[in-house]
């Protein structure tokens, strides 16, 4: 990452690229979370354990990346004056709609024969802990000032 300053003119949010890196590095987790669910989830319960292991992980996956995606989503609208307004809608309809998609899916996955319940609820366990532990990570390692976005006031003139 660059230490030097930034262009007063460039208002794209500092946040981006660590965002960027945590959607990459989470999916790149959850790749080997639904490789080794689906091994373990095959090996003791068969397919429907497989596709339980890796319906897990698809779930958690795309609910953790909706929030990253939707706050980059939301950044473009950076420097206009629409920005908080359009920042908080975006990213709480990202909340609202996963909500809903999660009530939706567990009254439709109820009690299905081709799921097993156990080995579904490990698989979404696992990826939303590795999601946590990449996005704590790329958090602790971005190098971000506590004020990165701040525009400092001109100084005052001698007049």
């Amino acid at each position: 990452m660059s230490t030097a300053p930034r262009d007063p003119a460039d208002r794209t949010p500092t946040s981006n690229p660590v965002l960027r890196r945590a959607l990459i590095w989470g999916a790149a987790i959850a790749g080997g979370i639904a490789v080794v669910g689906g091994i373990l989830g095959f090996a003791f319960a068969g397919t429907e354990g497989l596709v339980s292991a890796l319906l897990g992980t698809l779930l958690a996956v795309v609910f953790m990346g909706i929030t990253g995606a939707s706050i980059l989503l939301a950044n473009r609208f950076a420097g206009s004056d629409l920005f908080v307004g359009a920042f908080f809608g975006i990213v709480l309809g990202g909340w609202l709609v996963k909500f809903i998609v999660f009530i939706v899916l567990v009254v439709l996955l109820r009690g299905v024969d081709w799921l097993d319940p156990v080995v579904l609820f490990l698989s979404i366990v696992a990826g939303v802990i590795g999601s946590l532990v990449v996005d704590v990570l790329v958090v602790a390692r971005s190098r971000l000032p506590y004020a990165s976005d701040a525009q400092l006031p001109p100084p005052p003139s001698d007049d």
